[in-house]
């Protein structure tokens, strides 16, 4: 109750618009009849915000269902074409930038080559650029820009009523990063030990810039939560109370969701020593998962034995052929080594998965990320077997292990719902010019999202 007090009249309205539109996004399109049951509001409250909401034009009519003697009901959505959000995904190869309308509908994207790997490819200032380079051309103000999108980020552009948004205007920018994003009261500082970042304010570079408007909100985390976002949103984690999402890449992340994970904490499960002494990692221990389980790691423990890679492949080029190698799809010989170390990688990804299973307890794992998602189906029943060999029998019986099912894009997709997630807790407001964009806001909009789902958690791969 404590918490409640000195809550204004604005307050009240603002919850109340937050509360329709995050149900309408996930629910929609639903009458106003359900909409209040749904969201907990009354019909006076309902007709009052849907009448608000679509004055401005954050929510449309989408056609009518009858009802038995009576008169039919009007349903509405969230109108896809009234913002725009763009996510970044600084991966591990290249850098993607995605613009989005606000179903999740792609419009454009650019990408840039990160050549080679290790320290020299992530370089503040060439990511930087990458990632000012790839807004400017899905905005249409760059070099090989498509067609420009009207009204968008100028002063004052596309204000609705009540100051909602407008037409085509950028709601926000996210941005999933490798490594640990500390939150503080001068910005988000990126700590990314296996890249060579050190506590990296990447927002305040790109803001120095004079590249972005100063209005238009940046969100930055973790990529493998906006991967674990993506997924429990639209993806394969929907309507799980619990659930574990990996990313396997060059190196291996999680992110995991639960309710007793309210506050979050970030998860390093690459960098679990599962060998005491064992094979040196990036981020300079021994014995991480990441250094057996990673692509970079499988990839190096192929050649070490004798694998030959495509001469200048990059990591998912050498993947393939390994895989091919491994099973030919002429029917002909499989590689042995090849074989064998795809199999080891699957034990200790295995090993990896049931200390998650054990400690979390999750329904479900999902395996996503470029390699896991490209060595596919075949290798994951060997990942779940070793994992359920490795768990404590009760936990192991409930949890169901599955590829992702939102493909490579996911981490752009999952860090476009950082901007969203804060756009829906500020009642579909825009959010006021220069002033900073909370840390939370994503996750005080995902508590309130759904009874019984918690928000993501975790940590990626560095």
């Amino acid at each position: 109750m404590a918490k409640r007090i000195g809550r204004t009249v604005r307050d009240l309205r603002r919850e109340n618009r937050t509360a329709v539109l995050q149900r309408l996004y996930f629910d929609g399109p639903m009458s106003r009849l359900a909409l209040g049951s749904a969201a907990g509001l009354s019909s006076g409250s309902v007709s009052n915000v849907v009448a608000e909401l679509l004055t401005e034009g954050l929510v449309e009519e989408a056609g009518s269902l009858g009802a038995d003697g009576g008169r039919p009901r009007t349903l509405v959505r969230v109108a896809a074409d009234r913002g725009r959000l763009i996510g970044v995904d600084v991966g591990e190869t290249r850098v993607r930038v995605e613009l989005f309308d606000l179903s999740m509908t792609e419009l454009a994207r650019a990408e840039r080559p990160l050549p080679g790997h290790g320290r020299r490819s992530y370089d503040v200032g060439v990511v930087a650029g990458h990632i000012l380079d790839g807004i400017a051309e899905v905005l249409g103000t760059g070099p090989g820009a498509g067609a420009s999108l009207g009204p968008s980020w100028g002063p004052g552009a596309g204000v609705g009523a009540g100051g909602g948004a407008g037409a085509g205007e950028l709601l926000g920018i996210g941005i999933g990063v490798p490594g640990i994003v500390e939150h503080t009261a001068d910005g988000p500082l990126v700590h990314g030990q296996t890249i060579g970042w050190d506590a990296v304010p990447l927002e305040r570079l790109l803001r120095a810039s004079g590249r972005l408007p100063a209005q238009v909100p940046l969100f930055t985390d973790n990529g493998a939560k906006t991967l674990g976002q993506a997924e429990m949103w639209f993806g394969g984690g929907r309507g799980a109370r619990s659930a574990v999402v990996v990313l396997f890449g060059s190196g291996v992340g999680a992110c995991v969701v639960g309710d007793e994970l309210e506050r979050g904490r970030a998860l390093e499960w690459g960098h679990l020593t599962v060998r005491v002494r064992g094979r040196r990692c990036r981020c300079g221990a021994r014995g991480c998962l990441e250094a057996y389980a990673g692509a970079e790691a499988l990839l190096a423990r192929w050649r070490e034995e004798g694998g030959r890679p495509p001469r200048g492949a990059d990591e998912e080029a050498a993947l393939t052929a390994m895989l091919a190698a491994a099973h030919p799809a002429d029917g002909g010989a499989p590689d042995p080594v090849a074989a064998r170390v795809l199999e080891e990688t699957a034990e200790y990804l295995g090993a990896g998965l049931a200390d998650l299973i054990n400690l979390f307890q999750p329904e479900r794992i999902l395996v996503g990320g470029w390699a896991g998602l490209q060595l596919g189906a075949r290798f994951l029943e060997s990942v779940r077997a070793h994992a359920l060999d490795h768990s404590l029998r009760h936990p192991a019986a409930r949890v169901r292990v599955a590829l992702g099912r939102l493909g490579p894009d996911a981490v752009t997709v999952g860090a476009a719902t950082l901007p969203l997630a804060a756009f829906f807790a500020r009642g579909g407001y825009r959010a006021p010019a220069g002033s900073p964009a909370p840390a939370p806001a994503w996750r005080a909009a995902l508590g309130a999202r759904m009874a019984g789902t918690g928000p993501a958690v975790g940590g990626r791969a560095e």
